[in-house]
């Protein structure tokens, strides 16, 4: 076998914690260091047999199973093949086609590779151990959202359309701030995000948190499509929850973003007062060249032309405000300096020290929370 042909390999990871779902990410996070470690990555991945010992409690169809899955590997997933198994711990085995490496090639975009290209779009390179900030968020999301009763409202028919609704203590009909989480569409939940809206609703905001269905069981246009309906939805029941539908703002971070960005450009849409567009991706054409666009459809120019906010305008009236980390990729940085300039956004925060996950903790406090206050206020 050839060194520079593809070459098929065999990965596993173990765990015996308790919690399946703590067993699950510790198991595959194992698992992906492997994977790493034999030049292979989540696209890669060809099969899966998971054994169990109570393989109903790790069913790859239950929420939270699919949650932590799509924490290691995002919307790549194989065939899986649960099975029952003895003892008390959880292997995962896996299959993984390695392509040759990469050699240098043309570039792109902007002067970039493939390589680099795909390095800069993607943000978990940015952190160390995306497991412990995910352990971190859920665990301050759970007690954030522990002191509000409005959770888990179905806004549509499937199981990922729900938000929650957040009311300040005796306001009346105070303005509402929806905030849109990220997870580059196929990962990540609304309940890891509760604590980012607390500031605001300290501040006498409203607030709705948003889930959506992820890629690539649904296609990013139908994410864009539930957004929509979420909003339409609150505004329904604006009355029902107590707060003014006239004083809509959003917020968005990384893919929630973008989808911030569509709706503020949506004529169909809710009318909103403001969006504030965190480290989003507002032009599409660079991920339709690296492999996430298998998972988002991105193979079409017409989707990508329809689906990229920097195509289109705000509609009038929007106040827009825009930030991004300091630490961020350089391809990062100009997709929300594109977008700045695109829309004539005066409002543009590059905030330093901070990278794609460490620039929500801004809106506790500091000079995110203000910028927020400034564009929901103004």
């Amino acid at each position: 076998m050839s060194g520079f042909e593809p070459h098929a390999i065999e990965v596993a990871g173990s765990s015996s914690a308790r919690e399946p779902e703590a067993a699950l990410s510790e198991a595959l996070s194992r698992l992906a260091g492997e994977l790493t470690d034999a030049g292979g990555a989540p696209p890669h991945l060809t099969a899966m047999t998971w054994t169990a010992p109570d393989p109903a409690a790790f069913h790859p169809r239950r929420h939270a199973i699919d949650r932590r899955y799509r924490e290691v590997f995002g919307g790549f997933r194989p065939p899986i093949r649960l099975l029952p198994g003895e003892g008390g711990a959880l292997t995962i085995r896996a299959r993984a086609i390695v392509p040759p490496p990469a050699e240098q090639s043309a570039p792109l975009w902007r002067g970039l590779a493939l390589p680099e290209l795909t390095r800069q779009l993607s943000p978990r390179n940015q952190v160390p151990d995306m497991q412990v900030l995910f352990k971190r968020w859920s665990a301050d999301g759970t007690a954030s959202r522990s002191t509000h009763g409005g959770l888990d409202i179905a806004y549509g028919a499937s199981a990922y359309e729900t938000l929650d609704y957040y009311h300040p203590p005796a306001a009346t009909r105070p303005p509402l701030w929806v905030f849109i989480h990220g997870g580059y569409w196929q990962a990540s939940d609304k309940d890891q995000h509760a604590q980012f809206a607390a500031g605001m609703v300290r501040a006498g905001y409203a607030a709705a948190n948003l889930n959506y269905g992820l890629c690539p069981d649904v296609t990013l246009e139908e994410i864009t499509a539930q957004i929509r309906n979420a909003l339409l939805f609150l505004v329904r029941e604006a009355d029902s929850f107590g707060f003014d539908p006239d004083r809509i703002h959003l917020a968005g971070h990384s893919a929630g973003g973008h989808l911030a960005a569509m709706m503020a450009a949506d004529p169909a849409a809710p009318a909103v007062r403001s969006a504030l567009l965190l480290s989003g991706l507002f032009e599409l054409m660079p991920l339709s060249l690296i492999a996430v666009a298998r998972l988002l459809r991105l193979s079409d120019a017409d989707v990508i032309e329809k689906l990229s906010p920097m195509r289109h305008q705000p509609r009038p009236g929007v106040k827009l405000g825009v930030a991004v980390g300091g630490l961020e990729s350089e391809e990062f940085k100009w997709q929300s300096a594109e977008i700045t300039k695109a829309w004539r956004i005066a409002a543009f925060d590059i905030v330093p020290g901070k990278n794609h996950f460490s620039l929500l903790d801004g809106l506790t406090g500091g000079s995110l929370f203000e910028l927020a206050r400034e564009i929901a206020d103004g």
